[in-house]
């Protein structure tokens, strides 16, 4: 079927996106960094490739080199971001930076795929309405409240300004899944007895577990499908007590509930934010990070989704949760 780059394929999404399109028997290329682990792609067909976006000539230099060994990339799957930073300038350099310096080394080197899919988030348009609860609509104006969702739509619309480039967006819920480490500490707390809350108004939530989004993304590589973006999830809404009560069953576990104030937390957030400020980092918790656990809805509109390529997800929360943690066991994370 050809050949597939997939970025950032060291990570919890991209080695599974590796390892869905070695079984659609695509020749795969992991395009890493120098220093990414290799943990999760140990398969000998993997091919890789060193990506250095900092560096744009290197990039066409790179580039070039697959292009004298006759390798063309018919599909390129942009997975490589950061959803972490110790700065927020950070997040803009990653996300949105070197975005730009790839894209502009596959157009200068005549190397641009048939299909570019630039995977980016629900939180590039920020949380639907609290008072409506209506969803995120795809014609909405995007209204992204912490850095990681600002840096994205930066980037979507750099791609979304390109004439003639073959892109296709699309903006994952809340992934989850083995090897995953943010929702691990959601679970890992629930397993020490503690139940906590953010505010008094439950979380409407969405989720897709990791095996339907790459199945999703690998069906949109290979549909004719072009210039359309997507929210993707599994086609449910859950409320945050919803969610702990089904990790809470997988775990057998009782937990005490605790719920902390929003300004409560939100003080919190900020004092550490200065603290650590003080040594040139961000802790987890930070004023970003408390934007998006106060928010309260966010649901997104996904019919269109499941219209153009007729899908449907295989795992639902409680589907989810029990496989994730059984892994999360069996890896001794748990």
């Amino acid at each position: 079927m050809g050949n597939i780059l997939i970025t950032g394929a060291s990570g919890f999404i991209g080695s599974f996106l590796a390892e869905e399109a070695l079984k659609r028997d695509l020749d795969v290329f992991a395009g890493l960094r120098k220093s990414s682990s290799r943990r999760y792609l140990q398969d000998s067909r993997i091919r890789f490739v060193e990506l250095d976006f900092t560096d744009k000539t290197r990039l066409k230099e790179t580039l070039l080199e697959q292009k004298q060994k006759g390798i063309h990339f018919d599909t390129i799957i942009h997975n490589a971001g950061l959803t972490k930073a110790r700065k927020k300038e950070d997040f803009y350099r990653v996300n949105y930076r070197f975005t730009k310096n790839f894209i502009e080394a596959l157009t200068e080197t005549g190397t641009v795929p048939l299909k570019f899919i630039y995977i980016s988030s629900l939180a590039a348009y920020g949380p639907g309405n609290e008072l409506s609860m209506k969803p995120v609509m795809l014609d909405d104006i995007p209204k992204p409240v912490d850095e990681y969702g600002k840096s994205k739509l930066e980037s979507e619309k750099y791609i979304r300004s390109l004439n003639g480039f073959p892109w296709l967006i699309i903006r994952p819920s809340g992934v989850y899944g083995p090897r995953e480490k943010d929702y691990f500490v959601y679970f890992q707390t629930i397993s020490r007895g503690m139940e906590p809350y953010i505010g008094f108004k439950p979380q409407i939530l969405t989720f897709i577990y990791v095996k339907d989004l790459v199945r999703l993304i690998l069906d949109a590589a290979f549909s004719g499908i072009t210039g359309k973006s997507y929210f993707v999830t599994d086609g449910k809404q859950y409320d945050s007590r919803e969610f702990a009560a089904i990790t809470k069953k997988h775990l057998q576990k009782k937990t005490l509930r605790i719920t902390l104030p929003l300004k409560l937390v939100g003080g919190i957030a900020l004092a550490m934010e200065k603290i650590f400020s003080l040594a040139g980092s961000m802790p987890t918790l930070n004023t970003d990070k408390f934007k998006i656990m106060k928010s309260t809805n966010w649901t997104c509109q996904v019919d269109v989704l499941e219209k153009d390529f007729n899908f449907q997800a295989e795992y639902d929360l409680d589907r989810g949760v029990k496989e994730v943690l059984e892994w999360y066991k069996n890896e001794g994370w748990l």
